[in-house]
């Protein structure tokens, strides 16, 4: 069993969502951690734990940060870390499941696996990357206004985009 953890600083976890139906607004989580236990090479064995610290979350508005970390939302205060559980990895689909705001629902994700290589201080480091789709109101996070043109100020799709490196343990 080879035990890997995130490098945080070499990997990004992100999503992005269409606000007043005309643009798209980003976002990422500052604070990362997360493990894998693979008995391959290719990771198709593995056991995945991620977490994300909830008030870690960064769209670039300290105001808008501040309304995504509340009841409205994601309810920071109470639930503190969005975590996901990898159950099956085929080489191309990551399956596992999604908790957020005390909700825990399945998610299939597309991941790329990009390799595994040496850093040139002897690190053996694996890459991958991650991209999906979820629907919000799943994990409770309803909050909405109507808009006069018609339509609603923030989407229910969710994209999630996450760039991960690992860090092999010794």
């Amino acid at each position: 069993m080879t035990k890997w953890t995130i490098d945080p600083a070499h990997s990004e976890v992100g999503f992005r969502i269409q606000h007043l139906m005309i643009s798209n607004v980003k976002g990422r989580f500052k604070k990362i951690a997360g493990e894998v236990e693979s008995t391959t090479d290719d990771f198709k064995s593995s056991k995945i734990s991620f977490t994300a610290d909830i008030a870690s979350l960064d769209t670039g508005s300290e105001q808008r940060d501040k309304h995504l970390n509340t009841a409205e939302f994601f309810n920071a205060e109470k639930y503190s870390e969005l975590k996901f559980t990898g159950k099956t990895y085929d080489g191309r689909q990551l399956e596992g499941d999604l908790t957020i705001a005390g909700i825990t629902k399945p998610v299939t994700l597309h991941a790329e696996f990009g390799g595994i290589a040496k850093d040139p201080y002897g690190n053996t480091k694996a890459g991958f990357s991650i991209t999906g789709m979820i629907h919000r109101k799943d994990w409770g996070l309803t909050w909405n206004a109507a808009l006069e043109s018609g339509g609603v100020m923030v989407s229910d799709e969710v994209f999630i985009s996450a760039d991960i490196q690992l860090l092999k343990k010794v």
